[in-house]
């Protein structure tokens, strides 16, 4: 492989890894929620959390490519107050990545949550134990087996994801193009030797990604 290839890797995995952890709060906030509570909308915010697994990837970057844009909500404010640009730039990829496997998140950390034994998280309670004391030393402790493969899901999916990121940043040689952007251009011009190089290195990192969340599934704790 040569040096504008590993560039690719190097850029994919980075900021695939990012996404993750910018998801991974409003995530397990959510997971949480729909895990532990009742309330109004519930059913609601399941359907829209869900809804990027079901829409088709171009519609849903389309969407974001209206709320980001310099004409949109979000990114018409980003660029006025602080000149920030979104849409095609290597936010409009972190976004993206980030939009399309939040639902992977949510759903594995809202198994982990509710498998924790909520006598556990009581009797902390009864202890003295404040919500954000039994959330980050009982719950979040005893579900983190669920919590981590959950994240290792999302950054598989993010390593994966083509239709919502070439509407949102397009595929720019050097700064927004990725994995699969770059093989698809590949494909495009031909080159099937490059593109058989970089299949084999995201078929690499999808696979390692994977096998740990399928490992941490199946040797999740239980609690007793």
């Amino acid at each position: 492989m040569n040096g504008e290839e590993w560039q690719v890797v190097w850029f994919t995995a980075w900021v695939s890894a990012l996404s993750t952890f910018v998801i991974l709060p409003f995530g397990l906030g959510i997971a949480w929620l729909l895990a532990r509570y009742q309330w109004p909308g519930k059913s609601l915010v399941e359907t829209l959390v869900a809804l990027p697994l079901v829409m088709p990837p171009v519609a849903t970057g389309l969407i974001l490519l209206k709320i980001f844009g310099r004409r949109g909500p979000v990114g018409g404010f980003l660029h006025n107050t602080l000149n920030l640009e979104v849409v095609f730039t290597w936010r409009g990829v972190l976004i993206a990545l980030g939009v399309m496997s939040f639902p992977l998140l949510v759903r594995s950390a809202r198994v982990a949550f509710e498998e924790v034994n909520p006598r556990l998280e009581q009797i902390a309670r009864t202890m003295g134990a404040g919500e954000w004391r039994v959330f980050f030393v009982i719950t979040v402790p005893l579900a983190a087996r669920g919590i981590l493969g959950g994240m290792m899901l999302a950054f598989a999916r993010a390593l994966g994801e083509f239709g919502a990121t070439i509407m949102v940043a397009g595929n720019i040689p050097g700064q927004t193009s990725t994995l699969s952007l770059a093989i698809f251009q590949e494909v495009q011009l031909g080159q099937d030797a490059n593109a058989f190089r970089l299949l084999g290195v995201s078929t690499v990192l999808a696979f390692l990604a994977v096998w740990t969340s399928e490992w941490l599934r199946h040797h999740r704790r239980r609690p007793k």
